[in-house]
């Protein structure tokens, strides 16, 4: 496996890529140009400077996360294909400097949904919290005023373009259900994935985060089976999955390493978290181990192993930890111990095979 680490660019993140260069195992940085409104065309200055600043510490910006779809080709609208032609555009500029992989989401208005930013764990560290009777309860304005308005740095996932338009938003998806959504998703993937081909870049869709309809709101993404009819829209090596543990194991329901054992070939990313879920539904983020939570880590990442995975890995959302001042869930402290947990397992798995085969 690849190891890359998330990064939100200088100004916009507190850890910097002398801090990421220090964690052993990582290669490459996962970035957009987090500045560039939704459905405009990447300029090509920019990414050069992204390559730039990357190429100073050796790192490699071969994953790209994300370039978001613009909310009128999720409704279907007209306007979608002047979005869709800027999005091949984009593609274009991005093979230019060696992007292999796009990830992306098709959820509607917003990409991921907690109640609490700093939830306190036992531990006295502080995580990502979701508490479902509260979303069932809440008014989305309120979310957007407990998430968006962060002081110290974006949100990604919540656009200011989109969320100052957020009533007429809602109200344009009243009538649009799963299979509009379904059929809109498919509309974009033909025309994407050609070119995505022809650039040798791979798009990833990134599972719902939660995994199920918040707020009335139509969500697709959200199981195994799911993922196969994803798959099958648009049979092609070119369309995959970032499997992400965290947004996918917030529903028990869900195995993530058997999932990982029937997409494997259709992974060329993948998100490695654990999340702890409770009886009545909530869900915290936790460490990476897997004792920690809910999701079997370590089944996963053997999963990965068994397969010859040799695509990019990260590790998604991490606790604040030491007094670090982040962006919830982007901290450096939690993700490099969980960086360093995931490659524990992945050598103890290396050995193993080693020894079974020199026996």
């Amino acid at each position: 496996m690849k190891m890359v680490f998330r990064w939100y660019g200088n100004g916009n993140d507190s850890v910097s890529l002398d801090q990421i260069k220090h964690i052993p195992g990582v290669e490459g940085i996962v970035w957009a140009l987090h500045d560039i409104p939704t459905g405009q065309e990447w300029p090509m200055e920019k990414i050069f400077e992204v390559k730039k600043q990357a190429d100073e510490y050796g790192f490699h910006i071969e994953v790209v996360e994300s370039v978001n779809i613009h909310e009128d080709i999720k409704l279907g609208l007209p306007t979608r294909d002047q979005y869709i032609e800027n999005y091949k555009k984009t593609i274009e500029k991005l093979a230019k400097v060696g992007v292999k992989v796009i990830c992306y989401n098709f959820m509607p208005v917003f990409d991921w949904i907690r109640t609490d930013l700093h939830k306190k764990l036992e531990d006295g560290s502080t995580a990502l919290f979701y508490e479902k009777e509260k979303v069932e309860k809440m008014n989305p304005t309120e979310l957007v005023d407990k998430i968006s308005k962060n002081p110290d740095f974006t949100m990604p996932g919540w656009e200011p373009e989109r969320l100052e338009h957020l009533s007429k938003l809602f109200e344009a998806y009243q009538n649009v259900t799963e299979e509009d959504l379904w059929h809109n998703l498919h509309y974009f993937l033909e025309q994407i994935i050609p070119v995505a081909e022809r650039h040798d870049i791979k798009m990833a869709i990134h599972p719902d985060d939660p995994p199920w309809s918040v707020f009335g709101l139509p969500r697709i993404i959200t199981n195994k089976e799911n993922i196969k009819r994803l798959l099958s829209l648009v049979d092609h090596p070119y369309n995959g999955v970032t499997l992400c543990s965290g947004s996918l194991g917030a529903n028990p329901e869900n195995d993530v390493a058997e999932m990982v054992r029937e997409f494997a070939d259709r992974i060329p990313f993948a998100h490695i978290r654990n999340v702890k879920i409770y009886e009545n539904g909530d869900f915290i983020e936790t460490s990476h181990r897997t004792s920690d939570g809910s999701v079997d880590i370590y089944d996963i990442v053997r999963a990965y192993h068994e397969n010859g995975f040799t695509g990019y890995v990260r590790p998604d959302h991490g606790r604040h930890i030491w007094g670090e001042e982040c962006r919830p869930g982007y901290g450096l402290y939690d993700r490099a111990l969980g960086i360093m947990y995931l490659w524990g397992i992945w050598d103890s798995l290396v050995r193993k095979e080693q020894e079974v085969v020199s026996c």
